[in-house]
């Protein structure tokens, strides 16, 4: 496997901004790694034995940790699973909905770098090579766009795309962050940046909650193009109006958030990262609201 950046240009931020009103850039740092970074993939699933054999085997040779949160399914999903990635972690969910599950994973994972995928077809695992050069290049959190230039979807209905594009807007004018897309569950981050990140959502709010948190806590955000294609079998289980309705309490909610535990001028994170060195860090290339690419 090789990556898109030379491997003497990528890093981890070290120096986090608490706020996103006092971004501190006045001596950032970041940390090269002298070895490749392992990747763990997160896959929620919920009976679909017959659309994993069209995702498990996509899945990048960067992939160093499979780990599969199984919502207690009723057909052969984890079975399939066992037979597709015999070193695949299968994880029985504790509690209901897809941010329980995904929150589960975050927590059991090791790797350095954690993403997030469907189990339905709809995320394409290949991209995962984009997410991973994105935070390679200088970014902490890596958010799917099907909204910038090379991105797209097959599966989103008027009723979706209406309601996303009404949310995104909400979140420009109460958050004052330039997202292109708030609802789509292809995400990547450092695992470091976890507890910054401070999961709480139970449901299909959890993408919401990620992408405000990041902003929020004052991470590098990039955004990067994605495809969507339609769910390869079964039935989603997003209800567009229901759902809609939690990820517009959950932009609410977060408006209002204590941050008391980040209102502190920089955040050092513990890095997991072992024969790291740390060079400076050339800021300039950040646009506003830390946003690196894809927001317009």
């Amino acid at each position: 496997m090789t990556w898109n950046v030379p491997l003497l240009e990528r890093g981890i931020p070290l120096l986090h901004a608490a706020s996103n009103r006092a971004l501190r850039q006045d001596a950032p740092t970041r940390l090269t790694p002298k070895r490749r970074p392992t990747v763990t993939v997160i896959i929620p699933t919920m009976n679909e034995a017959a659309n994993l054999p069209h995702v498990m085997p996509r899945l990048p040779d960067l992939i160093t940790e499979v780990i599969v949160v199984d919502a207690h399914s009723k057909d052969d999903t984890v079975a399939v699973a066992r037979e597709l990635r015999p070193d695949a972690r299968i994880l029985m969910q504790v509690g209901r909905g897809k941010g329980s599950a995904l929150r589960q994973g975050f927590e059991a994972a090791t790797g350095d770098i954690i993403v997030s995928i469907d189990a339905d077809g709809s995320t394409m695992p290949e991209e995962i090579v984009a997410f991973v050069d994105a935070l390679m290049a200088g970014a902490d959190y890596v958010k799917g766009s099907r909204y910038v230039d090379g991105g797209g979807s097959a599966d989103l209905t008027m009723i979706r795309r209406m309601g996303n594009l009404g949310l995104t807007m909400m979140v420009r004018v109460v958050h004052g962050v330039r997202y292109s897309d708030l609802c789509y569950g292809f995400n990547a981050f450092w695992r470091d940046v976890l507890p910054l990140l401070d999961l709480r959502s139970t449901g299909f709010e959890i993408e919401t909650e990620m992408n405000l948190r990041a902003h929020i806590v004052g991470l590098r955000v990039a955004e990067v193009p994605s495809m969507e294609a339609a769910r390869i079998f079964g039935e989603s289980n997003l209800r567009a109006i229901p759902d809609g309705w939690r990820v517009f309490k959950q932009i609410v909610r977060e408006r209002f958030r204590n941050e008391a535990d980040v209102d502190v001028a920089v955040t050092t994170l513990s890095v997991a990262h072992p024969e790291a060195v740390v060079v400076p860090l050339d800021v300039e290339d950040a646009v506003n609201d830390r946003t690196l690419a894809g927001a317009v």
